[in-house]
């Protein structure tokens, strides 16, 4: 989580969106190299995507669930270590749920108006073709800017930056072939344009860059893990209080007569 990392990215979107808002046909070009027009599908069909979504979900649970676990495991057992550092596990919890849950799901896919490429009249469909920039299609929910499920795959970033220095690089390739990858085989079912998927991919690393700054780099931001735990352990202390005195009030209960 380098500024070369951050100046590659911001290169990609300026590159990328100057050329496909100057050339917006150049997005129906890609999509239609997966479309078939005497069959009117694309070449990866519902089975195949759902496979491959299934297998996407399960990597990004296995990748994120050490922190649910390490901050569960505070709660109820509050004086022992976490499972992993607490940074890590604030790290990878918030990039998840504000990067692929409410940044590309809940804001962008709901207000962008830009229809699927199976939807335009172009590839077989009914509607509109509008280009990355434009917010006046005729979606009105879950559209097609930006790329959902690829999101979610480009926020492996985020492990990625926690791997150790030695294998970082190879941390941050696996993650961009992972985006990659998720990201190809949504525009060969016709799910999303070549835009879609790279400015996913441009503001999955722009938010895990910028958390990584807040959490780890910054001075003027940096966490400490005490600062962490500490709130962990007084909610866990207090709920394993309010537990027992629950159960010392159920246990002194006088019992219903015979």
């Amino acid at each position: 989580m380098n500024r070369a990392g951050l100046a590659i990215a911001l290169a990609v979107a300026a590159v990328v969106g100057v050329v496909f808002a100057g050339f917006p046909s150049l997005d129906i070009a890609v999509s239609a190299l997966f479309y078939e027009p005497q069959t009117h599908r694309f070449v990866v069909g519902g089975g195949a995507w759902e496979a491959a979504r299934e297998t996407a979900s399960w990597i990004i649970t296995l990748l994120v669930a050490p922190a649910f676990l390490a901050v569960i495991g505070k709660l109820l057992m509050p004086r022992r270590r976490m499972l992993i550092e607490g940074r890590a596990a604030l790290l990878l919890v918030t990039t998840l749920a504000l990067g692929p849950g409410i940044l590309a799901n809940q804001i962008m896919k709901q207000h962008s108006g830009r229809m699927r490429p199976a939807d335009i009249v172009e590839l077989g469909g009914i509607h509109q073709f509008t280009p990355w920039w434009d917010l006046r299609g005729e979606c009105s929910e879950n559209c097609s800017f930006i790329a959902g499920e690829p999101s979610g795959a480009f926020w492996t970033f985020a492990p990625a930056a926690l791997a150790p220095p030695q294998w970082r690089v190879l941390a941050y390739g696996g993650a961009l072939g992972f985006g990659a990858l998720v990201g190809f085989l949504r525009i060969a079912a016709g799910g999303h344009f070549f835009t879609d998927v790279v400015f996913a991919g441009v503001l999955m690393f722009l938010l895990v860059w910028t958390a990584h700054g807040l959490v780890y780099r910054w001075p003027a931001t940096r966490i400490s893990e005490d600062s962490i735990e500490r709130p962990l352990v007084r909610v866990g202390e207090a709920l394993r209080g309010g537990l027992a005195a629950l159960a010392r009030r159920i246990a002194g209960r006088p019992g219903k007569p015979s």
